[in-house]
């Protein structure tokens, strides 16, 4: 299974170092030097790893045969892969790899079902689950535990408690008009 790992970025300096958007939480596993990548777009690699480094909270890589600024600006904005045996799962029992994650069914914790995770967001404060709904419509649930409270692998399924509006605008209505109630 292959599993996107990051994403390359700008040049630093003129000896072939680039700046990497790290897309994995073990970086130190998948980035460290010997490793082999594959690339998207596929024209710049594969790409093995010569040497990597933290510099002002940035991971910056050089790869073999990438020796100046210029051959390192050419790979801007090249996805990283690593090769990944499905069957491995991070040492943290509440971690989880993104492939585990996608197709998980979404219910509330009364089994309503709310949807299937199509894709997984990665965004600096949290992670969101992108889910498809029976109707085509999407929902995106933040994937923090007061919201997500349970993943069960075994029963392929994703158990939620959102907040009133999350997923159904009633309930957003309702608990507007309760609070408006209150007010008053």
């Amino acid at each position: 299974m292959q599993l996107v790992v990051a994403r390359i970025g700008r040049a630093h300096g003129i000896k072939g170092e680039v700046n990497v958007e790290v897309r994995t939480d073990e970086p130190e596993l998948r980035l460290g030097p010997g490793a082999v990548l594959a690339t998207d777009p596929a024209t710049a690699g594969p790409l093995t790893i010569e040497t990597g480094r933290v510099h002002s909270g940035r991971l910056l890589l050089r790869f073999e045969g990438v020796r100046d600024r210029s051959a390192a600006e050419a790979l801007r904005n090249t996805l990283l892969i690593a090769e990944v045996d499905p069957e491995q799962l991070p040492e943290d029992p509440e971690e989880f790899y993104d492939h585990q994650l996608m197709d998980l069914d979404v219910v509330l914790a009364d089994g309503t079902e709310i949807g299937r995770i199509s894709d997984i967001s990665h965004l600096p404060s949290q992670d969101l689950f992108i889910v498809e709904r029976p109707d085509g419509s999407e929902a995106m649930i933040p994937f923090v535990e007061e919201i997500v409270t349970e993943i069960d692998l075994e029963n392929q399924r994703a158990v939620i408690d959102p907040p009133p509006g999350l997923i159904d605008d009633s309930q957003a209505e309702i608990a507007s008009s309760r609070d408006a109630e209150d007010e008053n």
